[in-house]
């Protein structure tokens, strides 16, 4: 397809410069520039598709240059980069010299928040209103020209607990303040729970929208609500009947208007250019099509909400496979540990195809839940469920388990209570970039009293571990284990059962030069270090297992060796296994002036490929390499951490 359109948009204001009628074609090319790319580099899709026209509107009608556009989750902003002058960095989308898959303020002053995670917009757009509002630059009656503010949610992200609160919030506005809900009816899977139920009856219920209370007098009243009348009634009967319905919203202070055709540019047009004026706090429901413009997208959106490359021949579509991968371990697992346990429940929040948890929620409709996007409240699911005496398992990306830490201490850790949580997307992710790494699931976990912490080098000890965790009931324990294939290295040697506090000697070595004690899957790195300089050096290396407890017997022979140790870890140097083993050394009294941990810097580290941010850190093979002939050479310095840290981008 001709780009003609687009690669003339530098900016919002050559998107202003075009006429209304040309608008539906640079939709049409900002799709196949967005789907061409994904296609040979991965990201997300589907998101992106379902929101073009909207994003082409609210550029439109808005100018985000002065105004605050707030967006909620962030995997639906490629349309609003490809118009705010990003379109050459597409090609490389994910990658260190191109486009970051999430908001990024270091590209663009259009970005205000690096943000990957729910629920967020609302309460930062509130903020940013308040914070306008008291520095003079917010719009007002007596300053029409003023900053105004846009809150874009989407993908089912309005359920979760922190947009509640944000809601409660906006509804005490007393200024201008737009909420726009791009409801395309899913989340990343197909969304849960009463209030997604609720949506669907307001799209598509006709008895529930003859009951509608329509407040004409009162929207006359407001600033800009003739012409919002008007625009409704001129996007058709979805939006005219839907005008200012006794909506969910309104108990929050919020007017409401929608659902509305978020595909009718013109429409939607007219629709910002009135609310725009309106002096409240208000919701523009907004019903899109996720995967819009393609059957392959438009008929599977779960599938391709965030895509491997792919390809397209005729009507077959084709993803890139990637090997097995620890997610579909993981999945695997746990549906034998259902069929020979039946005490045992498994959730995730919004993530079964990303977990690994679908194939149980196929097979035990009964005891596997999607909770939606809500980990806290899944978090405290699982406590409840444990304390009836099950043996709940809760799988999470790593990333989001922050959310629901809290609930992790009061709830279970607290109580004592067995809920075990499975760890996926540990350390870095790749193309995600910062906003999902997850590089502090030990430091936050590891300070919970009773906690039991561990990590799978491979797919015999993911189920080893999982085996481990069934049986363990005196207290929160957890696996972690990254978004990557597993490593067939020891497919054929017998993976030794998991033991509480106990490592397992992968390399022994009478007399080392060196020893390795390695986390999770840096036991694999370890391995082909120790390879490498086998003819130079023999090098012991140790799959940790734990990093709480910390195997005392295996830090104990290590460090009385008189030999370099390095720890080395898919994890923050701050409050990770390589803190651990130093805080175990103090108690037990060690000399570990021989210690060396290499770790995650104490830095962001952007968007690349796996690979290259392993290599980055100072953790992959050959940077292990050069630490460990290092350290053989002269002697390990106390406590030194990476080599390499993350540079300021």
């Amino acid at each position: 397809m001709d780009l003609t359109l687009l690669s003339q948009i530098e900016s919002p204001a050559d998107l202003k410069a075009l006429p209304i009628e040309q608008l539906p074609s640079l939709a049409a090319e900002i799709r196949h520039a967005i789907c061409s790319q994904v296609m040979q580099s991965g990201g997300h899709l589907a998101p992106n598709l379902g929101v073009v026209e909207l994003t082409i509107a609210l550029h439109y009608v808005f100018d985000f240059g002065h105004d605050r556009l707030l967006f909620d989750v962030g995997h639906q902003c490629y349309p609003h980069k490809l118009l705010t002058g990003r379109f050459p960095m597409l090609k490389g989308l994910r990658q260190r010299s191109g486009m970051a898959g999430f908001p990024e303020p270091l590209e663009s002053n259009f970005d205000l928040f690096a943000v990957g995670h729910a629920g967020t917009a609302i309460s930062t757009a509130v903020g940013m209103a308040r914070g306008d509002t008291l520095t003079g630059e917010g719009v007002s009656g007596e300053q029409p020209d003023g900053r105004r503010v846009v809150a874009l949610v989407g993908d089912a992200s309005i359920v979760n607990g922190v947009a509640m609160e944000g809601l409660n919030n906006a509804g005490t506005l007393k200024r201008q303040f737009l909420v726009v809900l791009n409801d395309n009816g899913m989340s990343i899977a197909k969304p849960q729970g009463a209030v997604s139920g609720y949506f669907d009856r307001l799209r598509v219920s006709d008895t529930y929208r003859s009951m509608k209370r329509v407040a004409k007098d009162a929207l006359s009243k407001l600033p800009g609500g003739t012409a919002l009348k008007g625009a409704c009634h001129r996007m058709g009967e979805m939006a005219k009947d839907a005008l200012l319905e006794d909506t969910w919203f309104e108990h929050f202070g919020l007017v409401t208007v929608g659902p509305v055709d978020g595909h009718d540019i013109q429409g939607l047009i007219e629709m910002l250019t009135a609310v725009k004026h309106v002096d409240r706090p208000m919701v523009l429901h907004v019903h899109t099509v996720k995967g819009k413009g393609y059957d392959f997208t438009e008929g599977d959106a779960t599938t391709f909400h965030s895509p491997k490359p792919f390809t397209v021949s005729g009507c077959d579509v084709e993803l890139k496979s990637g090997g097995r991968s620890f997610t579909s371990a993981y999945g695997d697992a746990m549906c034998n540990l259902m069929d020979d346990d039946d005490r045992v429940v498994i959730c995730t929040a919004a993530m079964p195809d990303g977990t690994g948890v679908k194939q149980a929620i196929d097979r035990f409709p009964d005891r596997a839940f999607d909770t939606g996007i809500c980990e806290s409240h899944a978090m405290d699911m699982m406590a409840g469920m444990a304390k009836s005496g099950l043996r709940p398992f809760f799988a999470v990306y790593s990333t989001f388990l922050q959310r629901a830490f809290d609930q992790a201490f009061q709830e279970v850790a607290l109580q004592g209570l067995p809920v075990r949580l499975c760890l996926d997307r540990a350390g870095v992710v790749g193309g995600d970039g910062a906003v999902h790494h997850g590089f502090c699931d030990i430091a936050l976990l590891r300070a919970l009293p009773g906690a039991t912490i561990c990590a799978a080098m491979d797919e015999a000890s993911l189920k080893a571990a999982l085996e481990f965790m069934r049986t363990w009931d005196d207290g929160l324990s957890c696996v972690r284990y990254p978004r990557d294939g597993v490593a067939g290295r020891f497919a054929k040697t017998p993976c030794a059962a998991f033991e509480r506090g106990r490592g397992r000697c992968l390399r022994p070595v009478a007399e080392p030069a060196a020893i390795v004690l390695a986390y999770g899957t840096c036991a694999m790195t370890a391995m082909d270090a120790a390879d490498t300089l086998a003819d130079e050096h023999a090098i012991e290396v140790w799959d940790a297992r734990f990093a709480k407890p910390v195997d005392r017997k295996m830090l104990i022979s290590a460090l009385e060796r008189s030999v370099p140790v390095m720890t080395i870890e898919d994890h923050s140097i701050i409050g990770g296994f390589g803190a651990a083993c130093l805080e175990e050394a103090s108690s037990l009294g060690l000399d570990a002036s021989q210690l060396q941990r290499l770790g995650l810097p104490d830095g962001w580290i952007y968007q690349g490929s796996r690979t290259e941010q392993l290599a980055e850190a100072g953790i992959d093979a050959i940077s292990l390499v050069t630490a460990l002939r290092n350290a053989i050479g002269r002697g390990c310095n106390a406590n030194t951490t990476s080599p390499r840290h993350s540079p300021v981008r």
